[in-house]
């Protein structure tokens, strides 16, 4: 793994936790977009992987990131 990988990888785990985190002090729309980025940028990472390996999280994290969208304002 290269260093710029690892570093990519590591950033995700920070991204998906602070979005795991705002999710949990009420923050959905918030924390489900960090979740998704950290997803994303987690499968983009390990670019040796299987192509199953490496676009299903992709599309997961598209989905959720659309699912963050169109979820109702709090008012």
């Amino acid at each position: 793994m290269s260093l710029i990988s690892r570093h990519l990888s590591q950033l995700s785990y920070i991204i998906i936790a602070s979005g795991v985190g705002f999710g949990s002090f009420g923050l959905v729309r918030i924390g489900a977009l960090l979740i998704a980025a950290g997803t994303a940028g987690y499968a983009i990472s390990h670019p040796g992987n299987r192509a199953i390996e490496r676009y299903l999280p992709l599309v997961i994290a598209l989905a959720l990131f659309f699912l963050a969208l169109a979820l109702a304002h709090k008012r």
